[in-house]
C-alpha cells in the first residue's frame, strides 16, 4: 500500500515537471560560457530531484550530477560553466531528472531537451572584451600601451576651443580672431584604409598551448581586430594561405563584413601541410592593388624556415605595410625557470635556451630588413596585435 501510494504521488499527471537548458545559440572558443538548467516542480508537495545533464562529447566531462530539493509548485536554476578548445557543432544530450517523493520508495526519470545542437565560434567573447577600444583612447589600464601621436592627417573634423593637450600647431588663428579665444583645428584618423588579417593555416599553427591550437589563438585575434578596425570606420578583408590560397575575402567596411569574416573563421581549418609565401605574394600582387595594412599570423620554429621566405616578406613589404606576428615557446620559457637536478637537465635546458635566441634572432632579422614583428606569447596575442594596429595609425604609416 506504501508503494502504491508512492506511485500515485509521482503519477499525478505527464508533465509533473519541466526542464530547460538556457543557453547562447553562439558558444566562444577559448573562453567560459555559462550553461544554465531551469526546472519547473509542478507538484503539489515537496521533492528531491537529481540532476544529470548529457554534456557534449567535446568536453569529456562525465560527472554532471546535482541533487536538490524542491518546493511545491517551485522552480529553480542550476548553473554551470564550460570551456570550449576546438570550433564545431556541439551536440548535447537529454537532461535526466529523476524525481523522489517524500516517501522515497520509488525514483521517476524525466528527459528534456534532447539533442540540443550549438555551434562554437572564435571568441566573441574576447571582440566584446576590446570592443570600447574603438570609442576611447584610454585603455592603459588594460595593458594597452599609450601611443604617443605625431602629427596628423588631413582629415579635417572640427573647429573647437583650445584646452590643456592640445597641440598648439593646430591653432586656427583666422577662428581665434573671431571668437577672440583660442580655437584649435581637430583632425581624425584617415579612415577606409585597407586592412587585411593574413592567417597561415599550415602544420606550424596546430602547436597547442593552454588548451588552444596556436591557429586559434590567431582566429580570435583576427575577429577581435577586425572588430576594432571596422569601428575605425577602416575597411577590413581576411586571407587564409597554407600551400595555396584558401581563403580570400576583400576588404570592405560594410555592416555585413564582421558576419562574414565571422564565418569565415568559423570554417578555417588545416591539411597539415608546409605554407607556401611564394603563392601567398602572387595573390597579393594580383588582388591588392592599394596600398594595404597586412597582419600575418605565422610561426618559425628555426631561422632556417624564415631565411627561406625572406625575400618574398621583402617584397611584400615594399608595396605594404606588413607586420609579421610570429609565437614564443612559452612551454620553453616555464622549462628554463626550473632549477635544473642533473646532467640530463642541464642539457635539456640550454637546448631550450637555444630556441628562445632562435626567436628573437628572427626578430632582429626581420627588423633589419624593415618588416614590423610581433614576437608574443599566445596569451597575449590580442591585446599585442591590436596595440600594433592603434600605433601604425597613430604614426600614420599606411
Amino acid at each position: 500500500m506504501i508503494v502504491l501510494t508512492d506511485g500515485l504521488l509521482h503519477y499525478q499527471g505527464h508533465n509533473s515537471i519541466e526542464a530547460k537548458r538556457l543557453l547562447s545559440d553562439k558558444l566562444s572558443n577559448g573562453d567560459i560560457n555559462k550553461v544554465q538548467i531551469k526546472i519547473k516542480s509542478l507538484y503539489s508537495f515537496k521533492i528531491n530531484i537529481s540532476v544529470i545533464d548529457e554534456i557534449p562529447f567535446q568536453f569529456q566531462k562525465r560527472d554532471f550530477y546535482e541533487q536538490v530539493e524542491i518546493g511545491p509548485k517551485e522552480h529553480i536554476f542550476l548553473n554551470y560553466s564550460l570551456l570550449p578548445t576546438q570550433r564545431g557543432v556541439y551536440k548535447f544530450g537529454a537532461i535526466n531528472i529523476f524525481v523522489v517523493s517524500p516517501i522515497g520508495l520509488i525514483k521517476k526519470r524525466f528527459r528534456f531537451a534532447q539533442n540540443q545542437t550549438v555551434k562554437v565560434y572564435p571568441s566573441i567573447q574576447q571582440m566584446k572584451k576590446y570592443d570600447f577600444i574603438a570609442l576611447q583612447s584610454k585603455y592603459a589600464h588594460l595593458g594597452l600601451k599609450k601611443i604617443r601621436r605625431i602629427g596628423h592627417t588631413l582629415e579635417f573634423e572640427q573647429i573647437k576651443e583650445y584646452v590643456i593637450g592640445d597641440d598648439i600647431r593646430s591653432i586656427n588663428w583666422k577662428a581665434t580672431a573671431k571668437q577672440d579665444q583660442i580655437m584649435v583645428n581637430q583632425y581624425q584618423d584617415e579612415k577606409s584604409q585597407p586592412v587585411y588579417c593574413v592567417i597561415d593555416t599550415s602544420r606550424v599553427m596546430k602547436m597547442p598551448f593552454s588548451g588552444l591550437q596556436l591557429l586559434d589563438y590567431a582566429i580570435n585575434s583576427s575577429l577581435a581586430l577586425s572588430n576594432i578596425a571596422l569601428k575605425k570606420k577602416d575597411k577590413v578583408g581576411l586571407i587564409t594561405y597554407e600551400d595555396k590560397i584558401k581563403v580570400n575575402l576583400p576588404a570592405k567596411n560594410t555592416k555585413q563584413q564582421l558576419q562574414q569574416i565571422l564565418e569565415r573563421l568559423y570554417g578555417i581549418n588545416t591539411n597539415f601541410r608546409d605554407s607556401d609565401i611564394s603563392a601567398l605574394y602572387a595573390h597579393i600582387s594580383r588582388k591588392i592593388n592599394q596600398r594595404s595594412l597586412l597582419l600575418m599570423y605565422t610561426n618559425f620554429e628555426h631561422i632556417s624556415a624564415l631565411e627561406r621566405q625572406l625575400p618574398y616578406l621583402k617584397a611584400l613589404n615594399k608595396k605594404h605595410v606588413l607586420v609579421v606576428i610570429f609565437f614564443n615557446n612559452s612551454e620553453l620559457h616555464k622549462f628554463q625557470k626550473i632549477r635544473a637536478l642533473n646532467l640530463g637537465e642541464i642539457y635539456e635546458q640550454t637546448i631550450a635556451a637555444q630556441f628562445i635566441q632562435e626567436k628573437k634572432q628572427m626578430q632582429i632579422e626581420l627588423t633589419k630588413h624593415g618588416i614590423q614583428c610581433i614576437l608574443t606569447n599566445p596569451q597575449n596575442l590580442s591585446i599585442n596585435t591590436i596595440n600594433k594596429y592603434l600605433e601604425i595609425k597613430a604614426k600614420h604609416l599606411l
